[in-house]
């Protein structure tokens, strides 16, 4: 675990006034309560609030991007006199004004996992860093071609039209892993480079993700490297590419570091993927509202960060020269959902 966490505040920062927080309560909104991620983030909040005496309430979205129930979850943390609340956003604009009614009435409003819009909107993030989450496995893809990189045929399946997102980080990340020039780094599908035959939606999930494949298959057939935004949306891709038999000539790569993914690592559908954290990212946040409501501390970024990096590591079982990996096995010790 030392090895995975170097370089991350993880391992460096505790929150001081974390005592039993007897009388205080906080909220968790999730975009959903089936997602995987959202499930083991949920685990990770009521473990670390059982053990600070802290009273939580759970809210989530009916599916992602389901806006309007968060926004009614907030009003209702507000009411109840919550101390903190940790918020996954669907909509990372439109949620702020919420969020500012929250910080108004002193509720310490966290963001885990999806910065909101503008960041500092909320008054900390705890994040993986999606950025580098995709430039991990851009690296990857990029050193296992070879020399074939300079004419690689590129499927990025991404998550909405919606941006910023952190759909655009990880984007944006991997081609800059793999070697592409940017456009504007805010959003995706403004670049120039031949090797990127398109890009197209999928929703996070499985069915999505074998139509954008089935999609960019109609424009180019030979497409070698697909990057997708998620490991439900590899496992379609993985589908669609078997469907024309072409699922053992075709490099993909995705972010997440769930068990069903890593699983698909070993059995040869994903080459690597960018394994985050999110019970690390929710015990931290309930951490953190335990010493606001102690002594009115707020937690710092990661130095040289503009939020709290809870940490991310690349997972293979193919290592590549100079990108470093933990392994499966690892992936598999370290995996949730």
């Amino acid at each position: 675990m030392k090895s995975l966490l170097a370089g991350s505040a993880i391992a460096l920062t505790a929150f001081t006034g974390a005592a039993m927080a007897q009388d205080v309560s906080a909220c968790l909104i999730t975009k959903t309560d089936t997602n995987p991620f959202f499930v083991k983030m949920k685990e990770g909040a009521e473990a670390k609030a059982a053990e600070l005496g802290i009273a939580l309430k759970s809210f989530a979205g009916k599916v992602d991007g389901d806006h309007e129930t968060q926004v009614a979850a907030i009003e209702t943390c507000i009411a109840d006199g919550a101390k903190g609340i940790l918020l996954t956003a669907s909509d990372t604009s439109s949620i702020t004004t919420a969020v500012q009614q929250a910080r108004d009435a002193g509720i310490l409003v966290i963001a885990l996992d999806t910065p909101l819009d503008p960041i500092d909107a909320a008054d900390a993030t705890f994040a993986t860093d999606n950025f580098l989450a995709g430039e991990l496995i851009g690296k990857w893809a990029a050193a296992k071609l070879g020399d074939d990189a300079a004419n690689a045929k590129i499927a990025m399946l991404d998550l909405a039209v919606s941006q910023p997102t952190v759909g655009v980080l990880r984007d944006q990340g991997f081609l800059q892993g793999f070697g592409i020039d940017l456009g504007d780094p805010n959003k995706w599908g403004d670049e120039t480079d031949p090797r990127i035959v398109g890009n197209d939606v999928t929703a996070g999930n499985e069915e999505g993700g074998r139509k954008a494949m089935e999609n960019l298959l109609a424009t180019d057939p030979m497409i070698n490297v697909v990057y997708t935004i998620n490991e439900p949306a590899a496992a379609g891709a993985y589908e669609a590419l078997k469907s024309i038999g072409r699922e053992n000539d075709v490099l993909i790569v995705s972010v997440d570091g769930g068990c069903p993914g890593v699983q698909n690592i070993a059995d040869g559908v994903i080459g690597a993927t960018s394994q985050q954290y999110p019970l690390l990212m929710a015990s931290k946040g309930i951490e953190a509202i335990a010493a606001w409501a102690a002594d009115g501390t707020k937690p710092e970024n990661t130095p040289g960060k503009n939020f709290f990096d809870t940490g991310v590591a690349l997972v293979t079982g193919e290592p590549a020269d100079g990108v470093e990996s933990i392994s499966i096995e690892e992936g598999m010790n370290l995996c949730w959902g």
